[in-house]
């Protein structure tokens, strides 16, 4: 079971809301939640490593992702503006690893509820 940990907010921002279910379902491997939450033409850019680009290569990542566990997930910040959003925290991982990560988010729209980008920041700890 991964334990969820998420700083304190005004509660009234859906889209604050939005970002935090995305990463726990990150944690968790929802990866129906997340497919679901993306449009055909996502791009996600992890700075130094990859790029993911289109709704079938995103969800092949997912799979590969799902081999690695997290046991805790601790959400420090989420913001969010217009169709921007970033969330910054820690994953601790089973296998005992550790990550800081800060992920920013372009929605489809200023009222969009699905992710166009995810610019992802990563460094092990």
């Amino acid at each position: 079971m991964t334990k969820i940990t998420v700083g304190a907010d005004c509660g009234n921002a859906p889209k604050r809301e939005f970002l935090k279910e995305i990463n726990i379902a990150f944690a968790k491997g929802n990866e129906d939640f997340l497919i679901d939450s993306v449009t055909d033409t996502i791009v996600w850019n992890m700075i130094g490593d990859r790029i993911i680009e289109g709704k079938e290569t995103f969800k092949k990542e997912l799979e590969k992702m799902k081999a690695e566990k997290v046991s805790e997930l601790i959400l420090d910040r989420i913001l969010t503006h217009g169709k921007e959003g970033a969330v910054s925290g820690v994953m601790k991982m089973q296998n005992g690893k550790t990550y800081a990560f800060s992920d920013f988010y372009e929605f489809s729209g200023a009222k969009g509820v699905r992710v166009k980008s995810i610019s992802s920041y990563i460094i092990e700890i």
